[in-house]
């Protein structure tokens, strides 16, 4: 069987990776006061693995990446539905947030707020439920 020579696509895939990575924390990050999240950086994250998996075939994706997306998904889900839970703990309603500034070596007066443990939690879960989804269309003969 003759091999095809994929070497363009395989270059330019890397690179694009490491971009589309960028932009998906980028994203992530935002979140919070601007548009963006857990939820659209989870999927451009999502997306970045899927262009692997077009560039690469996906048995050599799974071996450098052994990750299993249904935990991740159901780590996702518990992390999210935790951080809810946290402010009942505090006799506060269901997804109740907290936030503070904290004054951290490197980045200075910093706010770190609980939802970017709920945004965390949505991340993983969209992570993880959609290359589930693409992985289990991709395996099947």
């Amino acid at each position: 069987m003759k091999v095809p020579n994929d070497i363009i696509i395989r270059s330019v895939t890397k690179v694009a990776v490491v971009i589309i990575l960028t932009f998906a924390i980028n994203l992530f990050i935002s979140g919070h006061h601007h548009p963006g999240g857990g939820f659209i950086g989870g999927l451009a994250f999502s997306s970045a693995l899927i262009l692997l998996f077009l560039a690469f075939d996906i048995e050599t994706v799974r071996k450098n990446i052994p990750v299993d997306f249904k935990v991740v998904a159901a780590l996702g889900v518990l992390i999210s539905v935790l951080t809810g839970i946290g402010g009942m703990i505090f006799n506060m309603p269901f997804l109740t947030q907290d936030f503070d500034y904290f004054e951290l070596p490197i980045f200075g007066k910093t706010e770190l707020a609980t939802a970017v443990l709920f945004d965390i939690g949505v991340a993983l879960a969209v992570i993880g439920t959609s290359l589930t989804i693409i992985l289990s269309i991709g395996d099947d003969r």
